[in-house]
């Protein structure tokens, strides 16, 4: 049924009153917003300009946001951050990633059975409403023709997204321009008190950008309306205190903000103190789990809250990320893991790395069908703290694999976790770090071989043994020593058992660090001229271009490969390099040709000189071999203890003693 009102009767609409009247059903769930001038790189994420000759056209011819304040600030120039001009002759849709109402989700997990679309408009022009289905094809539903002012309504089955769909409005300025005063999507789930969210964010060395964050927050009021407290994890030697600007914020958010120091414990040991504070207070009803290194749309936070309110049971809502470096492009809109291979990736159908501002919302059909994950990453996450009570805290694994490890735990445990357009940060996308020749090569292999002895159907773990044999060949033909020893190290401590994961949690990175200085290959030099320069000698493979084997020569490549490393190298190699190379062309097939090769880092900031070692190939391979040989044998031992020993390991008490905190005494307050 549409709703139109003019005249007199806009009054209380326009100075965002009625909207989503109070009748005890309705509740809004998901406000129309814009982002501030200062974000004007993120447009394409909030309005799509592609019916209006693109989007530069229509920032300069005359698209604004309308301000109902005074001065010069970035805020006000934004206003309330609800409203829009579009000039006449023009036509803006807002089927867009921000604000497109995701239909098939609510249908999918909430009480919801029907929404309502409500808007105040001032101007004149057309409002047209759209839906999508799950192939993204485009269908009119309503439209409507404003002249002066008017408050138009709508109200929509959710019945048709069983697969997929949202809804959206296009607004067209007719003879003069058309205003959108402010507009949100409501649904009937204010049968339950709306809950409120204890923010754990986990630190090291960031106190910028936890500032940052939490500026965001405080001038936020909606979002402060649904945040019990925001606690702060600092893990760091750079406090947050001590950052310039948090005294002024400190002082806005006042008993909402709690600082907790810590000795370093990992991405794992932060969150799960989040997760231990939430389930202390027992007042929040969430507990929002958020990377420090991220930019956040507040708006995002106070719609997954509203979501998890209007779940039909306890779920887990996570948020999306975009890259913070290229901020239309969507990293990630949902993940799962391949439990053959056990590795994560996008979920089944989907890609890293879609650019919204070259393929919006209506352009990207694959966008349109719902996208069911196993886990989201905890870059932004809210969980029940219901959840947290039943299926404990977070593993001990320090940094990786632990959101995915609790996805999986939740999923067993019968709760479910959703990926939820609209709610998202901008965090570092992977293309530009290498992490797995650093330091973090350790936690990749031991969290990969700890959660698939947990979770894998497999009775030897499927392709997991094969897949890390692989690699770690891959290391050793490309001289990553370091990495290589890092990987030992990790099953070495995985057959030592359980006991090992809260033992060694805050220990381990200053041993696995300490162990760069045995090995050449960890050694970064940030100058350009900081290595000789490459002796030029005969070329690798006659001058042709090096390309990986195919599957079909595999094998008597990889023997060759390996002869090649046991014998000595040339002795010049360790004098001059046999090449440079760039971080894209420093591949294992590739650096497999060479005795020593100089290869920029992923980050661009510095390069690292390998050279062949026979011996400690020789060495790392058959240390390699034995543990493979003795995990695979360990097996069903080893995923018997683990599984018995996870609700010991993940429960308050472990983690209080790992704390250092007594669960009989009162909270610490900041």
């Amino acid at each position: 049924m549409s709703t139109v009102t003019s005249g007199s009767e806009l009054h209380l609409a326009a100075t965002g009153v009625g909207l989503a009247p109070d009748d005890g059903a309705w509740r809004e769930v998901h406000r129309i917003v814009f982002p501030s001038r200062a974000d004007i790189d993120v447009l394409p994420l909030y309005v799509d300009f592609s019916q209006s000759e693109g989007f530069a056209s229509a920032e300069s011819d005359g698209m604004e946001f309308v301000s109902t304040g005074s001065g010069d600030s970035d805020t006000e120039a934004a206003g309330d951050r609800r409203s829009l001009t579009v000039p006449a002759g023009k036509r803006y849709s807002l089927g867009s990633y921000f604000n497109a109402f995701p239909a098939s989700y609510w249908r999918k997990w909430t009480r919801a059975e029907k929404i309502r679309f409500a808007g105040t408009f001032v101007g004149f022009g057309t409002v047209t409403l759209f839906k999508s289905n799950a192939r993204g094809s485009r269908q009119r539903v309503t439209s409507w023709r404003v002249d002066g002012e008017a408050q138009l309504r709508e109200e929509l089955s959710l019945a048709p997204f069983a697969d997929g769909g949202w809804y959206w409005i296009d607004v067209a300025g007719g003879s003069d321009d058309l205003t959108l005063v402010e507009a949100a999507w409501s649904a009937p789930v204010a049968d339950h008190v709306a809950g409120k969210a204890s923010i754990g964010v986990t630190t090291f060395n960031r106190p910028d950008y936890c500032v940052k964050t939490l500026n965001a927050l405080a001038s936020d009021a909606s979002v402060l309306e649904v945040l019990e407290e925001i606690v702060i994890v600092d893990q760091g030697t750079q406090k947050v205190r001590d950052e310039d600007g948090f005294d002024e914020v400190a002082a806005l958010l006042g008993s909402k903000l709690r600082i907790i120091e810590q000795a370093n414990l990992g991405g794992s040991g932060g969150f799960a103190r989040g997760m231990f504070e939430a389930v202390r207070s027992e007042k929040a009803r969430y507990v929002l789990l958020l990377d420090d290194d991220v930019n956040i749309e507040p708006e995002g936070i106070v719609r997954a809250v509203q979501f998890g309110d209007a779940c039909r049971k306890p779920t887990l809502v996570g948020g999306h990320m975009f890259d913070m470096y290229d901020r239309s492009v969507l990293h990630t809109l949902g993940e799962s893991v391949n439990l053959y291979r056990f590795f994560w990736g996008p979920a089944r159908g989907l890609y890293h790395g879609h650019n919204l501002a070259a393929s919006n919302l209506r352009q990207t059909p694959w966008m349109h069908r719902r996208v069911d994950t196993d886990y989201n990453g905890w870059w932004m996450c809210l969980i029940p703290v219901e959840v947290v009570k039943d299926i404990g805290l977070s593993l001990p694994a320090f940094i990786k694999w632990d959101d995915a490890e609790y996805g999986l735990r939740a999923m067993e445990h019968g709760y479910s976790t959703v990926s939820l357009p609209g709610a998202c940060v901008w965090h570092v996308s992977w293309n530009d770090k290498d992490d797995t020749i650093d330091w973090q090569a350790y936690y990749h292999e031991r969290n990969r071989f700890l959660v698939a002895l947990l979770y894998s159907p497999y009775e030897r773990g499927g392709r997991l043994f094969r897949e890390s044999s692989y690699t770690d060949v891959k290391h050793l033909i490309s001289m990553q020593y370091y990495a290589q020893a890092l990987r030992n190290r990790a099953l070495s401590d995985l057959l030592k058992g359980p006991k090992h994961l809260h033992e060694l949690l805050g220990a381990t990175l200053p041993a696995v660090r300490a162990l760069r200085s045995e090995y050449p290959d960890a050694q970064v030099a940030a100058e350009p001229d900081a290595y000789p320069t490459p002796k030029r000698g005969k070329p690798a493979r006659k001058g042709k271009e090096p390309q990986a084997p195919k599957k079909a020569t595999l094998l008597p490549w990889a023997a060759q490969a390996a002869l090649r490393q046991l014998r000595p190298p040339k002795p010049e190699s360790a004098q001059r390099p046999d090449a440079t190379l760039a971080a894209s062309e420093g591949k294992w097939w590739e650096l497999s040709l060479y005795d020593s090769a100089v290869v920029s880092m992923a980050d661009g900031k510095g390069a690292v000189w390998y050279r062949r070692d026979a011996k400690k190939f020789r060495s790392l391979l058959t240390e390699s071999a034995d543990l493979h040989r003795r995990m695979l044998t360990s097996w069903p031992q080893l995923r018997a203890a683990y599984k018995a020993s996870l609700p010991e390991i993940t429960s308050m008490q472990a983690w209080a003693d790992t704390f250092g905190v007594d669960l009989d005494a009162p909270r610490e307050e900041s």
